[in-house]
């Protein structure tokens, strides 16, 4: 069903949530994981034209490099990983990348931000949702603590 699955990253240690679910159905369907680094240009656009924006631009790239490397450090042994490090903004080029000639599924994190961070930091994910030409799964990172209701006990199942 799936033969290759893009994996947008950021590097971040809640994101590797996100490729956990990623590395499963990677290796239930045989499929290859592409992780995608996205240089965010566009929150640059406003700096004078003194800033070395080669030098920005150096650093965003070795967060990026080191963001992939990361995947390639935690994927399983057998199963196959490519990675691509592109610059634009980030929810476009995940579109823009997810296109089914180049991989069937997106498996993404959401940080799960709600209220007026949401409204004023906008939804990379949600974009993405609304957007790609695949499906796309999203996992939460941080997922909220349910709190346990009366009459429930925590039972471990083995």
């Amino acid at each position: 069903m799936y033969d290759c699955i893009l994996v947008p990253t950021d590097g971040s240690a809640e994101g590797e949530r996100a490729l956990e679910y990623a590395f499963d159905l990677a290796r239930a369907h045989d499929a290859t994981i592409r992780a995608l680094y996205v240089v965010n240009v566009s929150g640059y656009g406003g700096l004078p034209m003194e800033t070395a924006w080669d030098g920005i631009s150096n650093a965003l790239r070795d967060e990026g490099e080191a963001a992939v490397e990361r995947v390639r450090e935690l994927a399983p042994d057998d199963i196959e990983v490519e990675t691509a490090i592109l610059e634009g903004s980030p929810s476009r080029v995940i579109v823009e990348e997810a296109r089914p000639s180049t991989c069937d599924l997106v498996v993404m994190g959401t940080h799960g931000r709600g209220g007026i961070d949401r409204l004023l930091l906008g939804s990379v994910t949600e974009r993405v949702v609304r957007q790609a030409p695949v499906p796309v799964l999203t996992v939460q990172v941080d997922p909220p603590e349910v709190p346990e209701q009366p009459g429930e006990s925590q039972v471990a199942v083995e």
